[in-house]
């Protein structure tokens, strides 16, 4: 094992970055006797690597990790968000294009959940997106069976609590009613398991359908079921800048250690659809707004017209 130096790191972030596994799931391997470093078996994740040592997990040597990217992936429904199965049933990455090399899923969509699931190939960068204190809003479409009054959706937006669990204040916004059913637009910012179809149901909704629409500034948009695009470069960087560093060299994700802000209330839009955010460009994400003040080209620029001259106020 390498002397610790600027570029040594902890074996857990090192394999994390690596796409390996996250952080705990590298130290229960580490407990399993399933990793190595030069050679040695680790019995304890105090270690620092480096590119320079030779790390194997269950006897196969893993590449160091690689700069760090981001994808978009419309999940269908009928595919389990994990990498092995004690079932059996088909997941998302025995889905995906194999020369995209081992990705992790940024959060979950369950079996029976479509729409946009964000995967990366560095865990760090995969761990800040996750956190609640991020205050990114994950958005969904759901359709459910049953009807909902103004009085259930005040609860929705204040919080519920179901079998001791406390869910966060959500933004709910009804779509229309058709039939028996309703859709509606719902965003929450924690996304703890099966959130939204659990509320639903404490209030008397049953759900029957769910698609992701928005994770953060990243949007489904119009990505084809089953498809996955990556997010560029550029667009990661300006988007998740206030999350992670982007390393010149290495593109090494780290989280900064900032205090989490109070997330600003969403407004309604995008595509005639109450509480859904504005689909975003070929990339998916959100574009940034243009700072005010700034001249607009019809007002700038040597081609533009010069502006007429103001009349004099008179007194009334």
């Amino acid at each position: 094992m390498t002397e610790t130096s600027d570029t040594s790191e902890r074996i857990a972030k090192y394999l994390a970055r690596a796409g390996v596994a996250s952080r705990r799931e590298v130290e229960r391997m580490i407990e399993a006797g399933r990793i190595s470093v030069n050679g040695k078996r680790l019995d304890t994740p105090a270690v620092k690597v480096s590119p320079a040592d030779r790390i194997e997990v269950d006897g196969k040597p893993v590449e160091p990790p690689a700069a760090t990217r981001l994808w978009r992936y419309h999940k269908p429904t009928g595919l389990v968000t994990t990498h092995a199965d004690p079932e059996g049933r088909e997941t998302v990455f025995d889905a995906i294009p194999g020369d995209i090399g081992r990705v992790i899923s940024i959060g979950r969509l369950d079996l029976t959940s479509e729409g946009l699931l964000l995967l990366t190939n560095d865990g760090a960068l995969a761990r800040a997106l996750e956190l609640p204190s991020t205050g990114w809003t994950r958005r969904y479409r759901a359709r459910a069976f049953g009807t909902i009054d103004e009085a259930a959706v005040a609860r929705l937006r204040a919080g519920v609590t179901v079998d001791g669990l406390k869910y966060g204040p959500m933004d709910v916004e009804i779509e229309r009613e058709t039939g028996s059913n309703i859709w509606l637009n719902i965003g929450i910012r924690e996304g703890k398991n099966r959130e939204v179809r659990k509320a639903l149901d404490s209030v008397g909704l049953k759900v029957n359908r769910l698609i992701r629409t928005a994770y953060g500034p990243f949007q489904l948009g119009d990505l084809p079921r089953g498809e996955i695009k990556a997010v560029p470069g550029r667009v990661l960087r300006d988007q998740c800048g206030h999350l992670v560093e982007m390393a010149a060299t290495t593109g090494e994700a780290v989280a900064k250690n900032r205090p989490a802000r109070k997330p600003a209330r969403r407004k309604m839009g995008g595509a005639g659809q109450p509480g859904l955010p504005k689909q975003g460009g070929e990339d998916g994400a959100k574009p940034l707004k243009r700072a005010r003040g700034r001249p607009s080209a019809r007002h700038s620029g040597p081609d533009a017209a010069p502006r007429p001259p103001r009349k004099p106020r008179g007194r009334s």
